[in-house]
């Protein structure tokens, strides 16, 4: 929210006499104001409620163009123009300029001081040259360590701040050209440096990029110019940083553009880093990534720019935090860590405001009534000087970083703070409030600022305005009403408290429940605080929604923090709801639990007969906690849930699954709250989870989820039956139903039914599992290859394993093994097998693998003997039908009888005839 102030918000404003019409000016720190005109620079003391007074004045090369203060450093830079020629000059030592006439030394960037020159420096001012290959056009200053940006054409040159030491107590501040950074196709009109953050802006463009620093540990960097890995140039899309004019008659100009983060590389704009420091010293900064790009359109009615579209003001505003407070009261450190940086510039009506730390994204934009010649941001306030007025906007900057650090809180509100307001309803009460919320978490972020004790009571303020703020919302019926639940939250109140400060008397007869009050119990009620209200204050919340928003009611009711209300209370008002036509599922499920809690079953049964199974489970979706409830993290099971286990298992489930497809539940959860339902650890799998997997599969779930319930199934299947163990309930599905009821389940193969009717042996307690089990795998949905490592624990010495072990070989093709095994274990399943198996490609395995296996084995007689002999007549005929007399006489055995192969081959012979 952004507030224009009609005002501005200064105490007092002081007219600083200047000798000359004043050309440049900027701060000096906490106590000083420079002003250029002509070749001349005077500085001024600023020092409380006393008039301005001049400090000293010193001469310029020539006319100032540019000019910033370091307050770390204390330097002051210029831009200066002398004969159509500029030059960057840094002023140092400025205090110790006693008169205008004093002296002053100079000297180059990087050269040494002698010994015996060295006190010159130490009492009196000095400037630092520092010559460029290309003209400068703007500077820019590092807040925090003093490194001096330079902009030049298509280029920005890093100085590094760095100190000469003479001797012990004395120490010469120089400068270090260290990096270059190329820019091609931009003219900087104005850039801003922080931190290795560097913002440039041209007159239409703005580019924000972060500078990083090299590899640790002492890996060696090499200086050699570091490019992007992606040089983004021209696109299909078009993108360009420059309005080119193709022909006399026509001039091509760019769309507006806002690219943030990783897809601003895409600006067309590229970027080389180019160190220049010394080659023995470590490198700072090695590679970059791009924050920001933001391209604004011309005026395309002429040719030129107009003033109406060019951008200024370009700023980078850190905040910063400082360590935290020990025990008694003392920092940690004294190091500021910043907490948040933001970004602004302005066109002549409407000013950016956007946040490029941690994460790029737009703050507030700013219409201005009138146009804008020169903006200025700070943590709390933009200050916009237009053609008429200096006009004050509160911005977020403060509010923003304070909540970088707690997601939780709002302090997007305006400043004066008094507990003289704590019942005040009106909005200019909470105006004040607000604002000295903001102030005081302001002041919490920076803790160096803070006399011991200060910071704890500070925070008891914050806590204190913030319950303030949350009963100033909670009593007033307004679209802010909102804000009463992170004002609340903010004040570590808990809900008994809330509750507590409120103002139960009734006026004429009638209770009246405020928005902001109803909002925050609501929102409260639906976390899990593990927070269980009194029956006195849960009776209070019933009563309130019951006139506020009667069908918050059954919701309510199914809070955990409600579980101490009178369940005859409960009743009675659910009972109006039915009396004033409020009839729905979920009052009578809320209802059905209630009566188990008053031990009514005949009432719960009723209730639970007055709609069918599917209403029900809508009804649950709408309500989950009816059923699943959470405790300190985790996951209880409610009294209907354990009732419906015993009584109606299905509807249980189906219910569970509705919540699950609604995104009401997630996977681990469900299965954690059937685990907890049936009494289960975390290594045992109770049925009704299983029929939970097997209804989802029905569910059609997609096919990501589907593998891993397939992976779920069959290990529990196969865990049952290698351990002969039987379900602990009995199972909602048969193999039959699953079968029947989606395509996941296919039909078993016949050749499996003769197999397992083999084994007269069988436990018929474990059919289901083993049945389920085998039309998985027939199915055609299921991934063999991930269930074979997991089928060690299920033995091929018994049928029901072998039947699984043959099942998964055939699936993955290996018909030959399948047919050998097969051949040894159960010789009447051979036949059954093969006319199944080996259909169109692999038809030729009758004659090349099972007919000369079945007349090998016949020779080695054995009790299997008629056994075979029966399966070779089968396949004599089958491999009769498919060959030619010819090849049905090339795959006989040379050694066999001639009588009993006689009846087949005429058969083969007479085969063409009779077609």
């Amino acid at each position: 929210m952004v507030q224009l102030y009609n005002l501005h918000p200064f105490g007092s404003q002081q007219v600083v006499p200047c000798k000359l019409e004043p050309e440049r000016f900027c701060g000096g720190g906490r106590d000083a104001l420079f002003v250029a005109a002509g070749c001349k620079v005077e500085a001024f003391t600023v020092a409380g409620q006393e008039l301005c007074q001049p400090r000293c004045a010193f001469s310029t090369l020539g006319r100032v163009l540019r000019l910033a203060y370091s307050e770390a450093g204390d330097y002051l830079v210029a831009i200066e123009e002398k004969n159509k020629a500029t030059f960057l000059r840094a002023y140092v030592n400025w205090r110790n300029k006693r008169t205008e006439n004093s002296r002053v030394c100079i000297r180059m960037i990087g050269h040494n001081v002698e010994g015996p020159f060295s006190g010159a420096f130490r009492d009196q001012m000095y400037i630092v040259e520092m010559p460029l290959s290309e003209a400068p056009l703007c500077i820019s200053c590092c807040p925090v360590k003093g490194d001096l940006l330079v902009g030049c054409t298509n280029k920005l040159v890093l100085f590094s701040l760095k100190y000469q030491i003479i001797d012990e107590e004395f120490s010469l501040l120089d400068f270090e050209r260290s990096l270059v950074i190329h820019i091609d196709n931009i003219t900087p009109v104005e850039i801003s440096f922080c931190v290795g953050y560097v913002a440039v802006m041209s007159d239409l463009e703005v580019l924000i990029l972060k500078l990083e620093s090299g590899p640790k540990n002492g890996e060696r960097v090499h200086h050699h110019p570091h490019k992007t890995n992606d040089q983004m140039r021209w696109t299909e899309e078009g993108i360009s940083n420059e309005i080119s004019q193709l022909e006399s008659d026509f001039v091509i100009c760019q769309k507006p553009l806002e690219l943030l983060g990783e897809k601003s590389e895409q600006s067309g704009l590229s970027v080389t880093l180019e160190s220049t420091g010394l080659a023995d010293e470590k490198r700072k900064y090695s590679h970059f990534q791009h924050l920001l790009y933001r391209r604004f359109a011309p005026d395309i009615s002429s040719y030129g720019l107009s003033d109406d579209i060019k951008l200024h003001s370009l700023q980078l505003l850190p905040i910063y935090q400082t360590g935290p407070l020990t025990s008694d009261g003392k920092n940690l450190s004294q190091e500021k860590e910043l907490l948040s940086l933001f970004c602004f510039f302005s066109l002549p009506h409407v000013g950016y405001l956007y946040m490029v730390v941690k994460s790029v994204e737009l703050m507030s934009v700013y219409q201005y009534p009138e146009k804008s010649q020169q903006a200025v941001l700070t943590p709390q306030f933009l200050h916009v000087i237009t053609s008429n007025n200096l006009q004050c906007f509160t911005v977020r900057c403060s509010a923003a970083a304070a909540r970088e650090e707690d997601p939780y809180m709002d302090t997007t509100l305006k400043i004066d703070y008094s507990n003289t307001y704590k019942t005040a309803k009106t909005q200019s009460c909470i105006h004040l409030l607000s604002e000295a919320h903001l102030l005081v978490r302001a002041a919490l972020m920076d803790a160096s600022q803070l006399e011991p004790g200060e910071k704890a009571e500070l925070l008891e303020a914050f806590k204190e305005s913030c319950g303030h703020l949350g009963d100033c919302y909670s009593r007033l019926d307004s679209q802010h009403s909102h804000l009463t639940l992170p004002y609340y939250k903010m004040s570590g109140l808990s809900m008994a408290e809330v509750l507590g400060r409120m103002d139960w008397t009734v006026e004429d007869g009638l209770q009246k429940y405020e928005k902001g009050l109803i909002f925050y119990i609501n929102h409260s009620l639906y976390e899990n605080l593990d927070e269980e209200l009194s029956e006195e204050l849960a009776a209070k919340v019933v009563q309130m929604f019951y006139v506020a928003e009667p069908k918050q009611v059954p919701h309510i009711l199914c809070s955990p923090s409600m579980k101490n209300i009178n369940p005859l209370t409960a009743m009675s008002y659910l009972r109006k709801l039915d009396t004033s036509g409020f009839s729905s599922i979920l009052v009578t499920l809320t209802k059905a639990a209630v009566a188990l809690k008053m031990g009514d079953l005949d009432m719960h049964r009723n209730e639970m007969k007055s709609h069918s199974e599917m209403k029900f489970v809508c009804g649950f979706i709408l309500e989950p906690r009816l059923l699943i409830q959470q405790k300190k993290g985790q996951i209880v099971p409610t009294e209907l849930a354990l009732y419906l286990k015993e009584t109606q298992p299905g509807l249980l489930v189906a219910s569970v699954l509705g919540l699950q497809k609604n995104n009401k539940i997630g996977i681990e959860e469900a299965d954690s709250f059937f685990k907890v339902l049936c009494a289960k650890d975390e290594d045992t799998t109770p049925q009704l989870l299983v029929d939970f997997w097997e209804a989802q599969i029905v569910a059609c779930l997609p096919d990501v989820l589907l593998q891993e319930l397939f992976f779920k199934l069959t290990s529990q299947y196969i865990w049952r039956l290698s351990k002969r163990q039987p379900p602990d309930t009995t199972p909602l599905r048969t193999s039959e139903d699953l079968i029947n009821a989606c395509s996941h389940y296919g039909l078993i193969y016949p050749w499996v039914h003769v197999l397992i009717s083999s084994d007269s042996s069988a436990d018929k307690n474990y059919t289901e599992d083993l049945s389920k089990l085998q039309s998985l795998v027939c199915g055609p949905s299921f991934d063999i290859a991930s269930i074979i490592p997991f089928l060690e624990p299920l033995s091929e010495d018994t049928i029901a394993g072998l039947s699984v072990h043959v099942l998964c070989r055939t699936r993955l093709k290996e018909y030959e093994q399948c047919i050998d095994i097969l051949l040894e274990r159960c010789p009447e399943a051979v036949i059954p097998y093969a006319n199944h198996e080996l259909k169109e490609e692999n038809r030729t395995l009758w004659w090349k693998k099972l007919l000369p296996e079945l007349c090998q084995r016949i020779k080695c007689g054995g009790d299997k003997y008629q056994l075979y002999l029966s399966s070779l007549k089968e396949t004599l005929s089958i491999v009769a039908v498919e060959l030619e007399l010819k090849d049905f006489m090339n795959v006989l055995p040379e050694d066999g009888t001639a009588a009993f192969f006689l009846p087949y081959l005429l058969y083969c012979s007479r085969k063409k005839s009779l077609t």
